[in-house]
Formats: structure tokens, sequence, C-alpha cells
């Protein structure tokens, strides 16, 4: 099949949705099919980029100014943009990521031409919602979601990463069908070691310490002050926290680990290296996501696979991951001492820990990325007979 991916976000941007997209984008390629991403330039003009196996088709964008490390594609001539490029690849099926100035601009070309829309959210307010004045925050989110349902509702078929996610989007007005589809995680590579963590810890510069290890953005829905007050209340030398990744928060968050005493404590590694990744999970003995706005998770997936207990709020998707007791704990929200709580008992008892690895892993297994890709496979083969049937 030849198919067109349309996101507002695709690496080198960091976050879920792009990530994703980007394996989405690779792994379809990787089992023979034709696949095309429109997404945003990351240097500023247009441009189309050869990528191993993918066609990128790079529009002008700009750096957004509540993320600088994130680019936005400005609305303005986009639509005959990606109108013409639609009639030139003429895919067999549009995979829409977002509803934003690529992704509606996309499914409105797609629907002229009689060309199937499949559609995945990965939105939710809550992502957006932190960096605006709470008196904004109850009409900008009527206002998304009334965005959202609109460009939603021409897709000929909607997915979503879990159940909650699409109960939120039914809690939301959206009236159509959902369905639950795993983002998926590469279980071949993000697997247990055979070396002990202490050989990753030493590769990466870090003190042999038990690592509580966080990966993701360092932003403000991902409650990471919290975590550093967590840790800061364990016992000197009964762990570390190890930061991975980059976010408008990360002044904040080393000058809070300086008031708490435990800036010795805390590591921040920044941005890492997709190949890399696999060794820092490897280098934790617990993964740690305090986060309120997970739709799924894609780095706690990661964890699971790489053997990890996993300590996580009990918010949103994240307890279709974690089984409390078996692969970790759930922690309420904003509760520091509770979370604190919960990585000491973790931390307690290495057979307990490497119990719940093995659970978690077997977990992860069911969200192996082949099965995520071979659904999607089918869904584009279901819209693509029910539209031509429908003539």
């Amino acid at each position: 099949m030849r198919v067109l991916i349309a996101t507002d976000t695709y690496p080198p941007d960091v976050s879920g949705s792009s990530f994703f997209a980007h394996r989405l984008a690779t792994g379809l390629a990787g089992r023979g099919h034709d696949v095309h991403v429109v997404c945003a330039s990351e240097t500023g003009p247009r441009a189309v980029v050869r990528e191993s196996r993918l066609c990128l088709h790079r529009l002008r964008s700009l750096p957004l100014l509540v993320h600088p490390r994130v680019r936005f594609v400005p609305p303005p001539g986009v639509p005959a943009v990606v109108r013409r490029l639609v009639e030139s690849v003429r895919p067999d099926v549009l995979h829409t990521q977002d509803h934003f100035t690529i992704g509606r601009a996309a499914v409105r070309a797609a629907r002229r031409h009689r060309i199937p829309v499949v559609a995945t959210n990965h939105f939710m307010p809550d992502n957006l919602l932190p960096y605006l004045p709470r008196r904004l925050h109850r009409p900008v989110a009527e206002v998304a979601w009334r965005d959202f349902r609109r460009i939603y509702d021409q897709a000929h078929h909607v997915t979503t990463p879990t159940p909650t996610a699409a109960n939120l989007l039914a809690a939301h007005g959206f009236g159509g069908e959902v369905e639950p589809v795993s983002c998926g995680v590469d279980t071949i590579r993000f697997s247990p070691s055979s070396e002990p963590p202490t050989t990753h810890r030493e590769r990466l510069g870090l003190p042999d310490l038990p690592a509580v290890v966080y990966v993701g953005r360092l932003d403000a829905e991902k409650r990471l002050d919290d975590l550093i007050r967590a840790v800061a209340t364990l016992p000197e030398g009964h762990a570390q926290l190890v930061l991975v990744g980059t976010g408008t928060r990360r002044a904040d968050l080393e000058r809070l680990a300086e008031r708490e005493q435990v800036a010795h404590r805390v590591r921040f590694l920044g941005f890492v290296p997709d190949e890399q990744l696999p060794s820092v999970y490897r280098a934790g003995d617990v993964f740690a996501i305090p986060g309120v706005a997970e739709l799924q998770s894609i780095a706690t997936l990661e964890a699971m696979a790489s053997g990890l207990p996993v300590v996580a709020a009990n918010a949103v998707a994240l307890p279709h991951l974690v089984s409390p007791g078996d692969n970790g704990c759930l922690v309420e929200p904003g509760d520091v001492p509770g979370l604190a709580a919960a990585l000491a008992e973790v931390l307690r008892s290495p057979e307990r820990r490497r119990r719940m690895g093995r659970r978690s892993r077997a977990m992860a297994e069911h969200h192996d990325e082949q099965r995520t890709l071979a659904r999607f496979e089918e869904i584009y083969r279901d819209v693509m007979r029910d539209l031509a049937r429908r003539g």
C-alpha cells in the first residue's frame, strides 16, 4: 500500500506522538509499504527528504513559543500545499496523527479526492493548559475539544492508544466509534540485559547506586518536581534519580534539586540518542512516571519491555500498564509521601524487583510493535474496501 502519514510533530521534535509517527512510518516501510510523511521542517524551509525507505515532505516551520524545541507549521498556504501533495502522491490511505495545521489540511484533501482517512488521537488539552493562566483552562479546553471533533468526525476510522483514551473522547462529545490500538514497543531492542545495571551505569557515567529512571519531556504536566521531592526523602545512598530528556522545566528542576539538597543525587542526562536508550533503561532499578497527561506512554512500555518495575501516577491511561503489587505501584497524583513510599518499597527487595520486572516484560510483550503494525494494515485495508464498496 501507499500510505501518507500526516503529523504536526515528528522527530527531531520530542513527544510521544512524534515518536509514534516515526516508528509507525519506519515500521510500515519495513513491512514493504510505500510510506510518505508530511510534517514540519526541522530547520525552517520546505524540503523533500529521503530518509532510509521513507519520503518526508517537510513544510515550512517556525519554533513554538511555549516549546522552543518544537516546531509548528503556520496555517497560511498549508491547505493548498497539502492538497497538491495529496494529488501528487495519490496514497491508498491517509493516516493523520492529529487535527492541527497539517492534520486538518490532509484530512480535507483526502476527503476531496475520496481517499480513506484513518485518524489516531494522541491529544488532550492537559498537555497545553499548564502554560496558560488558570482562568483560561476551561474555555481553551472546550474550544480545543470542539475543534478536535470537527476534524475527526470526517475520518473513516478513529483509533487511540488505550481504552481510557477512547473513553476520554466519548466523555468530551465525540460520538464516533474509537478503537484502542497500542502505540506498541520494539520488544527486541528494548529487552532485559544479561549484564547487571552496574555495567550500564558505568557506561553512562553514573554512580553505582540504585537508580530511579525517568525518560521523557521535562515539562510541567510531567510532575517531575514531585519525583525530586520524593527521592529527597529517601535515605542517603539508597537511590539516585536519573532524568533523561529535555524540556521547559529543566532549570526549575535543577534549582529544586539544589533546594532539596539532592543535586548530587539527581542526574540530568539531557537528550539521549535513540540508539542509546536501551542502555538507559538497563541502568535502572525502577522506572517512575508521575505525570497526569498520559494517553499511554511509550517510555513506560520501553521500560517494561526492558524488565523494569514501574511506579506511576494513578492517572488517565497509566493504570493500563501498571498492576499494583504485580509489576509496580500506582500512586495518587501529587502524593509525594506516597510516591516516596512506593519507590522505597520497590527498591527494598532485589528479588521483588526482579519478579516485578519479569511481569513487566510479559505485559509489554502484548504490546509488541509488530502487532500494532499488523492491526493498522488491517484497518487500512478495511477502510479502502469499505470506501470502494460505497462507490
